[in-house]
């Protein structure tokens, strides 16, 4: 099974989505690397992916579809502004949470958004 970091930026309704090139929205995250805790990963590839530094980390949940179990973080930000595609990412936006079903999104990546917005 692979195993996932995967993290949740909400801002005024909005989330962070991340896609890489032809590719479907996501939240941002990634594979844990060798040794790596699921909270260093969450952290890392924010990073790698958006150039966002996080203030706090927040464990929100665990779930496991198709063979990936995802380890949920919500996080809040230092940086905002300097926010932007790095790497194999070439978008990032802010979409509203409650329209999400416009975009192009797995379904792992919906049933985390639905998760979280029940707790808001």
């Amino acid at each position: 099974m692979k195993v996932r970091a995967t993290i949740i930026c909400e801002q005024d309704r909005h989330v962070l989505l991340v896609r890489k090139q032809g590719g479907r929205w996501t939240l941002p995250g990634g594979k844990l690397e060798r040794g790596e805790s699921a909270a260093d990963a969450a952290v890392r590839e924010l990073w790698e992916e958006t150039g966002l530094r996080v203030d706090e980390l927040m464990y929100v949940l665990e779930l496991e579809t198709d063979g990936t179990r995802h380890h949920v973080f919500e996080v809040s930000v230092l940086n905002l502004e300097q926010m932007r595609p790095l790497n194999e990412i070439t978008e990032c936006i802010w979409h509203p949470l409650d329209a999400l079903h416009n975009l192009n999104i797995s379904d792992a990546m919906r049933s985390i958004v639905s998760a979280f917005v029940r707790r808001l």
